[in-house]
């Protein structure tokens, strides 16, 4: 059997949750002393990370989504290296890997991953790329997901689940609590944390609305929305202002130091409407803070109710607040969630993603 040689492909400019799901993953492998290279936007956030951190990349400019130059570029990349295994971080990757094995000749297994948890779209383009026979594995990061793309892919024994993980360790120092010395909060007031890019899916509305429910029994509490605008801001500043929460909800923006963030908060509040699994709940199991969320895509693989946390419903404030309250106001209970919420994390771990992914790889050789 050959050894991985493998080519990673993201085509995202800017840094999120798929992006540190990738550094995750570079870095396990790296630690099994598999070969890797990146192909990425050039003046992106990943190349920055491949850069600081010494794996070998060819930048390129994407100009469109169907750009047959990046194609040529990568089958050029990938006779270079000398690669074996070509594996897809988004749709745009998949685009290109899918051009160059149609176009130019790229021969080798095409692995894809996918995040999102909404069906493939019902194009000739879409179903073209996604049943060409170089896709070999698509790992899906939740059996809801899965489950999703079953339905449109004939052939069901190269579709997959990899969770996606997080580093547990990177939690466990909690001795200082930043955010409560940074707004200047008391230890006695209610701490309320979201974190996610402010992008419509997360739909932060539903987290304010229910905010507005809590604070009418829970005045003196604070809320914090953490996360880089993704179109949303206005909107939900507009919303702030609606509600007359300027004085409870705060807007952090994006963060690096979340491990020293979350493990003082109260409660973990997630709201979004469409998630493909939802890795900042897990940061929270991590952190040791209740959690309430909403049934979204793969939500419940991971917020198994009244175990690991309790599920609302999707869109729905009423619901989503009736438990957050549950929860502040019942100190068991809150103790009880967080411990089968730590337990359950163990499941989801960076070393847990990359040993099942390593494995599909292998299988291909």
């Amino acid at each position: 059997m050959s050894k991985p040689k493998v080519l990673h492909i993201s085509t995202a400019k800017t840094w999120r949750g798929g992006e540190q799901q990738i550094a995750y993953l570079m870095e396990e492998l790296r630690k099994k002393d598999i070969e890797q290279y990146t192909f990425c936007t050039a003046n992106g956030a990943f190349l920055e990370f491949c850069q600081k951190n010494k794996f070998e990349a060819q930048a390129f400019k994407k100009g469109f989504s169907v750009n047959p130059l990046v194609a040529q570029k990568l089958s050029k990349t990938v006779n270079k290296w000398g690669i074996n295994i070509i594996h897809c971080h988004d749709s745009h990757a998949h685009t290109f890997a899918y051009m160059a094995a149609r176009f130019f000749g790229v021969k080798i297994p095409i692995v894809v991953s996918r995040r999102v948890d909404f069906p493939i779209k019902n194009t000739k383009r879409s179903h073209r790329k996604y049943k060409h026979s170089s896709i070999k594995r698509i790992l899906c990061v939740s059996d809801q997901i899965k489950a999703i793309v079953k339905k449109d892919i004939p052939d069901k024994g190269h579709i997959h689940t990899v969770y996606s993980g997080v580093d547990l360790d990177k939690f466990k120092d909690q001795s200082e609590d930043l955010l409560r010395k940074e707004y200047n909060i008391s230890a006695q007031t209610p701490v309320i944390v979201t974190v996610g890019a402010l992008a419509d899916h997360k739909d932060h509305i539903t987290f304010l609305e229910t905010i507005h429910l809590i604070q009418k029994q829970v005045p003196e509490l604070k809320a914090f929305i953490i996360g880089k605008d993704q179109g949303e801001q206005r909107a939900i500043l507009d919303r702030i202002k609606d509600l007359k929460l300027e004085h409870l909800v705060h807007l952090t923006g994006f963060r690096t130091d979340i491990p020293k963030i979350l493990p003082h908060a109260d409660l973990f509040l997630f709201t979004s409407k469409t998630e493909g699994l939802g890795t900042s709940i897990l940061d929270a199991f991590a952190s040791k803070i209740p959690v309430v969320a909403t049934p979204a895509g793969g939500i419940p693989e991971l917020v198994i109710h009244e175990q690991t946390g309790l599920l609302g419903k999707i869109k729905n404030p009423e619901s989503l607040a009736v438990l957050a309250l549950k929860i502040l106001n019942d100190k068991s209970l809150a103790t009880d969630l967080i411990k089968g919420a730590n337990q359950h994390a163990q499941n989801f771990t960076k070393e847990q993603t990359a040993i099942k992914t390593l494995e599909h790889y292998e299988d291909l050789l």
